[in-house]
This record gives structure tokens, C-alpha cells and sequence, in this order.
């Protein structure tokens, strides 16, 4: 695994790139304290070499791996959940309780990701979900905390991208692990401003009420930095509070304005989804070529448009 892409962050945290889609879209970290350890996030299948990779060369023992904890049950984040744990025999796996079934028993995980990929594509991008063993299954609601090894990791119950889905505060690391919920940031789109952000509305459970007030509860820790899965850590968080309040406004408007657009509501809100990013990304200094801008963006659109038709077609906006 010598293209193992990784970064130590400080406060005993490292990135690690999980490997999925390209090189900078989906992190997944490795907190150390003594000689102990614990995941926050885990990729995919696919990803876990990857991951006992950069903890065999930190010398820490798989057995001395505490605790694995994904932040919901989408697959770039907990896919790869069973499979890491058939290689640490004392780790336990800490899930919101809406998601704890999914572990047990991916059945419909693996099921949906079939539907929609395919089965041979589904297994190419994300490999097959492991179930683990209910035992080892820890159950973190609002408030929950965990003593990893004298470090306390505090759980936020944080609706909006999806109703299971907990952030992780880690006051020693003066962050918080905030999968989908603070974002998606790639480095890519970085200038002397600092970083770009931009809200995830992917399907199925995108609730803008219930985003605001999570991210608004987020940046109230106090703390100095968001640990992202997409992608690692930013600063500078009252700006991109401001931006992510900002952007879910504009996304709700132009999903009312083109709910009504029968079989070219798709096309239309794509459309002006992307161009509002890329006006934005000018606005911001980002010097990439605009055919690039678009490259990195494409996938992203294409999921939050995805997610709010289903707002759209679910609710009464």
C-alpha cells in the first residue's frame, strides 16, 4: 500500500485518505493517545488496508485499537466498518442508535448501494458491508461520552444530512470529526481566502431546518476546527458557517423556484446549482480552469440535486 496518502494533523490526529473515488474526497482519521487508538470514519471495504497500514506504521498494535466510530451509515463513511473490524479484535464500534441496525445487519445497505449502482459497480467503488456482532456495538446518542483512554470524545446529535448522524468533539484536538454535517470542502479549492465549503444535500434525509441548527451548535463548541470527511480539517469557521447558512438558503430557493419543472427540474437545478458554485469559487480567488471547477464539482451537484428532488418530493416546501 506504498500510495497510502496520510497526514499528521497534530493532537495525536492523522488524516487518512480513504481511497474512494480520487486522492482528496474522503477522509478517514486515526486518533492516538498513549500507545491506544480509535477510527473516526472508515471509508469503504476497500479502504481498510489502507487504514491498518498507517497504524502498523505507527508501531501501535491492532489489539490496542479502542474503539471505531462512524459518524453515519452512508457508505464512504461506515462501509468499510466490519471489514476493519475483522482486524482489531478489541475494538468496539460506536453508531448513532438510528444507524446501529445497519451494522448489525447491512442487508439493506448493501441492498440499496446494489440498486443503484449495481452489484458489480457497487462492489468495485465500495466492496460488501460486514456485519458486526451487536456485542460489540456501542449506541451513541446527544451527550453521549467516551473515555478513549483518558481523552474524552463528547457526541452531538446533528440532523440534517441525515437522522443518523452524530459529530464527534474532541476538546483535546480542539475540533470536532463533523462527517457530512459542516460541509464539504476540498483543498483543491483553497486560496489565500482559506478554505471554500459547501453545504451536502445528498439523498435521502437532506432537512434544511435541522442543518442550520446543527451547524449553528457546531461552531458554538468554541473549538478552532472542523475535521471533515470531505476533506480533512479547516479553520476559519465563522466564514464558513456564514457560507454554509449562505449556500442551504440558495439551495432550498432554487429547489421551490424549479419544483414544479416536471421531467426538467433535474437538468434545471443542476444547472443553476453549478453556476451559482462557480461564480462563488470566482468570487473566492480560486484560479483552477473552469472545465477543472467543474471536474472536482460534478459529483457533489449531481448528488445534492439527487437530494433535493427527494426534499421536494417528500415534503410540501
Amino acid at each position: 500500500m506504498s500510495n497510502v496518502y496520510f497526514e499528521d494533523l497534530g493532537h495525536g490526529i492523522t488524516m487518512i485518505d480513504a481511497q474512494l473515488y480520487r486522492q482528496g474526497q474522503v477522509s478517514t482519521y486515526l486518533m492516538v493517545e498513549g500507545h491506544r487508538a480509535t477510527f473516526v470514519e472508515t471509508g469503504t471495504a476497500h479502504s481498510a488496508p489502507a487504514l491498518l497500514q498507517v497504524l502498523d506504521w505507527k508501531g501501535i498494535p491492532r489489539e490496542n485499537v479502542d474503539f471505531v466510530i462512524p459518524t453515519h451509515v452512508h457508505l464512504d463513511h461506515a462501509g468499510g466498518a466490519g471489514e476493519l473490524m475483522r482486524h482489531l479484535p478489541n475494538a468496539r464500534l460506536v453508531i448513532h442508535p438510528r444507524g446501529a441496525r445497519h451494522m448489525v445487519d447491512p442487508a439493506k445497505l448493501n441492498a440499496g448501494a446494489a440498486a443503484v449502482y449495481g452489484e458489480t459497480e457497487m462492489e468495485r467503488l465500495f466492496g460488501i458491508v460486514v456485519p458486526v456482532a451487536k456485542e460489540r456495538v456501542i449506541e451513541a446518542d446527544e451527550g453521549f461520552q467516551l473515555d478513549f483512554n483518558g481523552r474524552r470524545l463528547r457526541f452531538m446529535d446533528t440532523p440534517g444530512h441525515a437522522r443518523h448522524h452524530f459529530c464527534v468533539v474532541d476538546e483535546t484536538g480542539d475540533g470536532i470529526f463533523t462527517g457530512d454535517t459542516f460541509g464539504l470542502s476540498y483543498r483543491e479549492f483553497d486560496t489565500g481566502r482559506g478554505p471554500f465549503v459547501l453545504p451536502t444535500t445528498t439523498p435521502v434525509q437532506f432537512d434544511p431546518e435541522a442543518l442550520h441548527a446543527s451547524v449553528d451548535r457546531l461552531v458554538a463548541q468554541g473549538l478552532r476546527y472542523m475535521y471533515l470527511t470531505h476533506y480533512s480539517r479547516v479553520g476559519d469557521l465563522p466564514r464558513l458557517q456564514a457560507d454554509m447558512h449562505t449556500l442551504i438558503d440558495a439551495f432550498v430557493a432554487m429547489a421551490r423556484v424549479h419544483a414544479k419543472d416536471g421531467p426538467l427540474r433535474h437538468e434545471a437545478l443542476y444547472t443553476e446549482m453549478m453556476e451559482l458554485l462557480l461564480g462563488r469559487l470566482r468570487d473566492h480567488g480560486c484560479g483552477l480552469p473552469e472545465d477543472e471547477m467543474r471536474r472536482l464539482l460534478h459529483p457533489d451537484v449531481e448528488l445534492n440535486v439527487q437530494g433535493l428532488e427527494v426534499w421536494l418530493d417528500q415534503a410540501d416546501p
